[in-house]
């Protein structure tokens, strides 16, 4: 059985861009086929409701919605649209969407929130291209060092499975917090675990100075260093991910979790051995 997964992106959180290729990291796995549709940057109710629908062309046998703030209005119609479909759905977001979550139940909606999943600095004075394509590297190196995105890639395995075995799926509700990133990472080391852990914690401390600088503080004399100090900090929550990962290495104890022939998950620790379920 093909499992047929509709993705709808709407705006950039830092588990956007790898969102699918965490599900087929070689482009080989046979046991799903998966479709996207965006609304690209903007996320205003009236792209989102122009693009969502779209995804029904495909027939998926499940949804994911990936966006920042799932409360915010462009995102709250996204959900509005998933709730009255007749197929399951997941909402993927940043920290504020904790505050929708009873909203997310009672819609029926399953929900995976990644703390450590900040808002940009979004400040004409920093934000460039080049400073908007750094930061989103930075971010995509500490959730995947830490182990968040393992933990994303393993709850949406574990729908694949459900539907291949003919269950109904379980939608989840998942809050990833340090502990459970850093759980998932699966480090043999206790200072690389350490070092993870922080990366995680740093980076999720990014949004408060982001939202302070772009919404709360007006003075652009002190708007600015607001928001280049929370760049920094992703940058060097970045560089304990990458130290966490480096022990590992050095121990030969990096945790692998490729997907199988079969599509199924299969697990290594050593280098030069090959993976097995």
């Amino acid at each position: 059985m093909v499992v047929k997964i509709g993705i709808i992106k709407s705006g950039n959180i830092g588990t956007s861009p790898v969102l699918d290729l965490i599900l087929d990291e070689r482009a080989d796995r046979p046991n799903i086929d998966v479709r996207i549709v965006g609304s690209g940057a903007k996320m205003g109710p009236e792209q989102v409701e122009e693009v969502a629908p779209k995804i029904a062309d495909f027939d998926p046998d499940f949804c994911i919605f990936i966006s920042p703030n799932p409360g915010a209005p462009g995102p709250a119609k996204a959900r509005e649209i998933l709730s009255a479909a007749d197929k399951p759905a997941i909402i993927i977001g940043d920290a504020p969407g904790a505050r929708v979550a009873d909203e997310m139940d009672e819609q029926g909606l399953g929900y995976i929130i990644v703390n450590a999943d900040p808002m940009i600095g979004a400040r004409r004075e920093l934000l460039d291209p080049t400073e908007m394509a750094s930061f989103n590297s930075d971010i995509i190196k500490v959730l995947a060092a830490t182990g968040a995105y393992r933990l994303v890639q393993k709850t949406i395995d574990g729908i694949i499975a459900a539907v291949e075995a003919g269950k109904e799926i379980e939608l989840p509700k998942l809050k990833i917090t340090a502990e459970k990133a850093v759980e998932a990472g699966e480090f043999k080391n206790t200072y690389a675990k350490a070092k993870a852990y922080a990366a995680y914690e740093i980076a999720a401390k990014v949004a408060d100075l982001d939202v302070k600088g772009c919404f709360m503080v007006q003075d652009s004399e002190k708007y600015i260093p607001i928001v280049a100090a929370a760049h920094e900090m992703a940058s060097t929550a970045a560089q304990l991910a990458v130290e966490a990962r480096e022990i590992e290495k050095a121990n030969d104890t990096v945790c692998r979790t490729p997907h199988m022939g079969d599509g199924s998950i299969g697990c290594k620790s050593v280098l030069m051995e090959k993976p097995s379920n």
